[in-house]
């Protein structure tokens, strides 16, 4: 087992891998930027190391200032938690380049499923069903008109090179497409340093079902059952919940076999996240493998009792899983709502000093956060300030637990999403399950 951890992220992810460092009695290292200097996953770690100013590219994205702090603290490991570097195929080589575990999928798997149109011919060859498209990027948008024509409207253009809707446009006509390639190559561009973009069949309103998948290095592919995750705002998600209000035993065994076996067949290590469409017919498309620990991980955690962050160190330590797919059982329901600080009227972002910070916890209810009152939330990061996760016995009780925390939190100095997710726990069609992509946009004020 590892003796000492760097962990090359920061806030309630920090904190979370902190959490399964000390009960395995693994020291950490902290990274941070200047703007973090008073952060709680720095104050909790057992080192510290600053790597930069506030601005990510120069900090937290920095891969040669996180390898530098490695081997200066003496780590044998990072953990990237998600987002920044979590995906990097660069940091994971360099680590191993320097004799450092990186806790993530091989090199390889990261950079195959970093390209979102090679990631779905592997995992078509592998047996999941994918929605009709390209299968290579079109290098032009002639070729992207020719490739279109054999397609259907509608469609939607998706970078090759990244997700969380940028580079992403849906194109309903002929005429919509040149102006959406343009767009949609310059956001790509801009956010992965890649502008391809391969085309695909778009479904209207469909649910976005994820699969929480763990594999080792002797042979094991488990999957820990789906995650409801159709509540989202232009492609980023607010609500996730597990299990999913709608799957049937038979499907979720069904595609879970699917998935497990396509996670092995392209040499799967770690945690990682498969995600799927499902259509009104109840049909389920194939849409990216995320190959890295998910910010809704806690509510699999909740119904499952399985420690995805523990097994992610234990797999590259080299250790076999703790848990067997015949072992894994689901108990109960439990949801996720993403505080965010900004408006829930606009979304506008509203960072700023935390002046009370209060979320009561009680039965069934969990908190990951690294915020606190006289906190202050930067404005050079994601908005994420917690999550609030509630389990109940069922789905109702989940919801209930949930509207009960929130009713009881409180916020002051900045504004949140607390609002927006009580309105959303109170709309009937959320209370009846009847959850799409779509489901916002409809949402009165959403």
């Amino acid at each position: 087992m590892f003796k000492k951890i760097l962990i090359a992220n920061r806030g309630e992810i920090a904190l979370r891998v902190i959490y399964a460092c000390r009960e395995l009695g693994i020291a950490t290292v902290a990274v941070y930027s200047e703007a973090d200097e008073h952060a709680l996953h720095v104050r909790f770690a057992d080192q510290e190391i600053c790597i930069g100013p506030p601005r990510p590219m120069d900090s937290y994205l920095n891969v040669p200032a996180i390898i530098t702090a490695a081997e200066l603290s003496g780590a044998d490991a990072i953990h990237p938690g998600y987002g920044f570097l979590s995906e990097s195929g660069y940091l994971a080589e360099a680590a191993e380049a320097c004799g450092i575990a990186f806790i993530g999928p091989p090199p390889a798997v990261l950079r195959l499923m970093g390209d979102k149109s090679e990631a779905r011919r592997a995992m078509k060859s592998a047996g999941l069903p994918v929605l009709p498209g390209t299968e290579d990027p079109p290098e032009s948008v002639d070729e992207a008109l020719e490739a279109a024509q054999g397609l259907d409207y509608p469609l939607i253009l998706k970078a090759s090179a990244g997700g969380g809707g940028r580079g992403m446009r849906i194109v309903r006509e002929q005429g919509e497409l040149e102006h959406a390639w343009r767009t949609a190559g310059q956001e790509a561009q801009a956010a992965f340093g890649d502008g391809r973009l391969y085309l695909e069949r778009y479904v209207e309103a469909p649910r976005h079902i994820e699969y929480q998948v763990l594999a080792d290095g002797h042979g094991s592919v488990v999957h820990l059952g789906e995650r409801e995750c159709s509540i989202q705002r232009r492609h980023q998600k607010l609500i996730e919940e597990c299990p999913s209000p709608v799957l049937t035993e038979r499907q979720r065994l069904e595609l879970g076999e699917l998935v497990t076996g396509a996670a092995a067949a392209v040499g799967y290590r770690n945690a990682g996240t498969f995600e799927f469409l499902m259509d009104g017919d109840d049909r389920f498309y194939f849409l990216e493998a995320n190959a890295r620990l998910q910010v809704e991980h806690p509510v699999t955690e909740m119904v499952t009792g399985v420690d995805v962050v523990k097994e992610q160190i234990r797999v590259a330590a080299g250790q076999p899983l703790s848990v067997t797919q015949q072992g894994i059982t689901w108990n109960g329901h439990a949801i996720e709502c993403r505080i965010n600080a900004e408006s829930p009227v606009t979304f506008r972002p509203s960072p700023g000093l935390v002046r009370v910070f209060s979320i009561p916890g009680g039965p069934g209810i969990r908190i990951d956060t690294a915020a606190h009152a006289d906190c202050t939330v930067p404005p050079y990061y994601d908005s994420l300030v917690a999550k609030v996760i509630a389990h109940g016995v069922d789905r109702a009780e989940a919801v209930a637990r949930m509207r009960r925390a929130l009713s009881m939190t409180v916020i002051e100095g900045i504004e949140t999403s607390v609002p927006l997710h009580l309105r959303i726990l109170d709309e009937p069609d959320f209370r009846d399950g009847k959850l799409s992509t779509a489901f916002m946009d409809r949402f009165a004020g959403g």
